[in-house]
């Protein structure tokens, strides 16, 4: 396999400081999600997002530069899946909503259950050092921060 062709995700995350990104947002996707694995270098997790699942495996590299492995599986074994996880498993539960700012997508998720209170920005980039305009609701910069990747916000709560 060519290094080309492994899929690699470029993300930055951030805070979210108040509300007021939600007048140009789509209305939110709920996701349920658990995790397989968290440790060693990769993660896996299982994501029921509205009508699609998803199985993905993902680096845990530092910083914004990450392999991603997704791929689409039936909604039906996800669900098989999430209820037969035991209480003790790594779970989120959040909604996504999408928007549009200056050009980019954001996605900006607001946490339920036990994360109830985290929101959190991302965007996707095409190269580490791709120029993007912030919103004047972006927060704090976590993307170098491991306490708020999806596993560790699973494993260890809110930071």
């Amino acid at each position: 396999m060519s290094r080309a062709s492994i899929p690699v995700e470029i993300e930055r995350k951030f805070l979210v400081a108040d509300s007021t990104w939600r007048a140009d947002a789509a209305p939110g996707t709920p996701i349920a999600q658990a995790y397989l694995s968290v440790s060693g270098p990769f993660s896996v997790r299982v994501r029921r997002m509205g009508a699609q699942a998803f199985l993905t495996v993902k680096s845990n590299d530092p910083g914004l530069l990450r392999l991603e492995f997704e791929y689409p599986i039936p909604a039906a074994h996800a669900d098989s899946i999430l209820s037969q996880l035991g209480a003790g498993a790594l779970r989120i539960e959040k909604a996504r909503h999408i928007l549009i700012h200056d050009g980019h997508e954001w996605s900006v998720d607001v946490f339920a259950g036990a994360l109830a209170g985290l929101v959190l920005a991302e965007i996707e980039l095409s190269a580490p050092d791709q120029a993007f305009s912030s919103p004047a609701w972006l927060g704090a910069e976590v993307t170098d921060d491991p306490r708020y990747r999806n596993a560790a916000l699973a494993e260890h709560g809110l930071p």
